[in-house]
């Protein structure tokens, strides 16, 4: 058993533009006579690696406490891919997951459902298109964003507005293509549009 820890370290993680750094606060060190030491953050919750709920761009929608837990952890399928996913890149994507789902001998596989894409890839609005057609649960890729970083809010509608999750952010140089068990279950954020996460692959 593999197991592939596929998240940023969050200190020195990747910001998108525009939005604040994690910062680590340091409350008591045991250097100076602390009992303990303490440490407390500050960040944003888009941050590193990070999922986005509905409710980022979808104003009544679900918030990341009220996204069941079962699109974060489940069988997903592992593509590479470079520059713009095309519509016939998703739908080819969708096929090779289906046909693995299909050879595998786990009762049940659905790693169709959650999709990551690994390498510098930019979602399409056609692609995105294709994958709310699939009604999948979770797409995940290596960008702090999905879509163009200069406009990615046509791609967030069109996605999260299916309800599928966002899963921004990992790192995959480490796996190859095919099929994993994901997880990557949130902070339970209450209210929150998005929350960090360690997010790790298993084979």
């Amino acid at each position: 058993m593999n197991i592939y820890d596929i998240s940023q370290e969050v200190f020195e993680c990747c910001v998108f533009p525009g939005d604040p750094a994690p910062e680590r606060i340091q409350l008591q060190k045991m250097s100076e006579g602390a009992s303990c030491n303490l440490t407390a953050l500050k960040m944003c919750a888009h941050n590193g690696t990070h999922v986005d709920a509905p409710y980022h761009f979808i104003e009544n929608g679900e918030t990341i406490d009220q996204v069941g837990l079962n699109r974060f952890a489940g069988y997903a399928y592992v593509a590479s891919h470079e520059g713009e996913l095309s519509a016939s890149d998703a739908d080819t994507i969708i096929t090779e997951a289906r046909s693995q789902a299909s050879l595998s001998d786990i009762p049940g596989c659905d790693c169709f459902n959650r999709i990551l894409v690994k390498g510098k890839a930019v979602v399409t609005e056609e692609a995105a298109e294709v994958f709310a057609k699939h009604k999948i649960l979770l797409f995940g890729n290596e960008s702090q964003t999905v879509g163009p970083e200069d406009a990615p809010m046509a791609v967030h509608k069109i996605m999260l507005g299916s309800g599928i999750i966002l899963l921004e952010g990992i790192r995959l140089s480490e796996t190859e293509d095919g099929m994993y068990f994901l997880n990557a279950a949130p902070l339970n954020l209450g209210g929150s549009d998005g929350a960090p996460c360690r997010a790790w692959l298993m084979r």
